[in-house]
Parts: structure tokens; sequence; C-alpha cells
């Protein structure tokens, strides 16, 4: 695993600012996800280890389930940047959409806790509805749609579209994790470049 999350400051229930606790018990969620094996996400132990009382966390989150919502919340971003980040080195809006692709993917088999719980969670009703909530990595996926394929007319179609490139990297990603696909780059590009026949690239994001 891969820490992907801040450090976090050990502070009493009086030295955090408004919002601060909130932001800093997402932080050590994620940096327990990406550290520990079985991690504890109860709210007395994130509480413990800010060194702040329980009470004063429930007064930002409700109970576990909360915490594992915005943990989700922040799973979806994250992914998303990155896709938008290797898209952001390729050239052509082929080697674009394909690097999203292949992004999603790397970063899913680099973060497995986060991954499981970002797509265990119900955070923001369809995952496949852009308006839906803060679903940037499926916005990712719609405009590498209509790059590559602009002729594809309703936003129905589109969406179908993208969602059938969802299912082949988040069902590839799942296969390396569960062991029964090796996690071999240059599997993962050859397998992500069959979506729409897309040219190859070679994003750097993890």
């Amino acid at each position: 695993m891969t820490a992907n999350a801040n450090t976090v400051n050990i502070k009493s229930d009086e030295s955090y600012h408004h919002g601060d606790l909130r932001a800093a018990a997402i932080a050590l969620g994620l940096e327990k996800l990406a550290s520990q094996e079985v991690p504890d996400l109860g709210l007395r132990a994130i509480a413990r280890e800010l060194g702040v009382s329980a009470t004063a966390l429930y007064r930002h989150f409700a109970n576990k389930d909360a915490l594992l919502d915005a943990l989700a919340v922040e799973g979806i971003r994250q992914l998303g940047l990155c896709q938008k980040k290797a898209a952001g080195s390729a050239e052509s809006k082929n080697a674009q959409f394909r690097a999203t692709g292949e992004a999603y993917v790397n970063w899913a088999v680099a973060n497995p806790a986060l991954f499981a719980i970002t797509f265990s969670r119900r955070t923001s009703g369809d995952l496949a509805d852009p308006e839906g909530g803060e679903n940037e990595a499926f916005r990712q996926l719609q405009a590498g749609i209509s790059s590559v394929l602009p002729q594809l007319g309703p936003r129905s179609d589109r969406a179908s579209a993208a969602m059938h490139a969802w299912s082949l990297v988040h069902g590839l990603a799942n296969l390396i994790l569960l062991g029964q696909i090796r996690n071999d780059p240059e599997v993962i590009r050859s397998v992500v470049a069959h979506t729409f026949g897309l040219e190859r690239t070679d994003p750097d994001c993890a």
C-alpha cells in the first residue's frame, strides 16, 4: 500500500479550529488505510490517536459510517485528480482518454483499501451521474468519451459509453487486486487500449 494521506498533528480539543478536526480525522483515516492491514476506523480510536475527546469528534461525524462516507468522497476526488493529471501529460485526445483509464487501474492497485471503501459506499447517489455528486473520476471518463467519440449524439449514449469504459477499468483493477491477473504495466496498457482501439501512452500516476 502507499501512503497518500497528510501527516496528522496531535492536538487537544481546544487547539483545533473549526473544520480542522474533521480534516484531521479524514487525513488520519486515509493514513491508516494506506499503512495498516486491518485499520481501526472507529471514531473512538480516531479520537484517541488525534488526542481529542470522542465527543469532539462526534460533532463532525454522527457515527463510523459518516467517517467512511467522507473517506469515500475523498477517494473519488483523489482518483479523479489522478486521472486528470495523467490526461494532462498526454498529447492526443485518444492518448489522453487512454491515460485516464490506465491511471484508474494504477491508482486502484496502489490504494487498495481506499479503493474498496470508495466503491462500497453510496455517498452521492448514482456514481454514473456527473451531476449527482463529487465524482471527478466519472467526469473524466465523460470528457474523454466526448473527445474521442464526438459522433455519439444523445447524452445517454455518451453516458453508456463512459460506463462501458468504467466497467472495463474497474473490473481490470479488481482482477489484479484479487490476484487473477498479474500487476504488469504492459498488460494494463494492452487491455485498456482495447476499449475503443486507442493508441498507447505512458501516464505517470499512482
